[in-house]
């Protein structure tokens, strides 16, 4: 337990070293929760060139892959970090902000004892929520059924956000689950 401690306190404190160098005190910025290798935000950013992107995934190997696509686009206004979305939001500069938070397909955890992994839950939501300005958007979508209500359940509980229509997605880019999938759920809500 206290090995975990320490290697938790050395990676928030390498993220917190880095993220001013990606997301200066006071900005305001799109994030998207498991990127994968980009494909969604590096598209996003090129439809968007005035709004700051940053995508975050936990797998070095995606985040390698991401730059690349950044890299290849030349887009200025997105970037990529290696980071969990807790370590990331306890360590996000000072007055930075959240103005749309997008989490695309993430790991569904279907089996009861790995629920508790699911990024949907009220700590995140709270977290997200300290991190977000009024009014901004949470855009939530899956293929898995299950976690959809379930996250549906956590928003409509949840006293900062509000559950908002969702024909309200700003963005349309199928992600590669989105491509495999023969339906999905989505869910958008607002930061009260």
């Amino acid at each position: 337990m206290l090995e975990h401690a320490s290697r938790m306190a050395e990676r928030r404190e390498a993220l917190r070293t880095a993220l001013p160098g990606v997301i200066p005190s006071g900005s305001r910025f799109v994030w998207e929760v498991g990127c994968g290798h980009g494909h969604f935000l590096t598209a996003y950013a090129s439809a968007h060139p005035d709004e700051s992107c940053v995508g975050i995934d936990v797998a070095a190997n995606r985040i390698a892959r991401a730059h690349r696509k950044r890299e290849r686009a030349r887009l200025r206004n997105l970037h990529f970090v290696r980071a969990n979305a807790d370590d990331f939001l306890a360590v996000m500069p000072k007055n930075a902000l959240l103005t749309s938070i997008f989490i695309l397909f993430p790991d569904p955890w279907p089996k009861r004892r790995h629920s508790s992994k699911r990024v949907m839950n009220p700590d995140f939501l709270a977290a997200a929520a300290a991190a977000a300005q009024k009014g901004a958007r949470l855009y939530f979508r899956t293929d898995y059924q299950p976690y959809f209500q379930e996250a549906c359940a956590e928003v409509r509980a949840h006293a900062d956000w509000e559950e908002t229509d969702p024909s309200a997605w700003p963005f349309e880019e199928p992600t590669v689950f989105q491509k495999l999938a023969d339906r999905y759920f989505s869910l958008v809500a607002t930061r009260r």
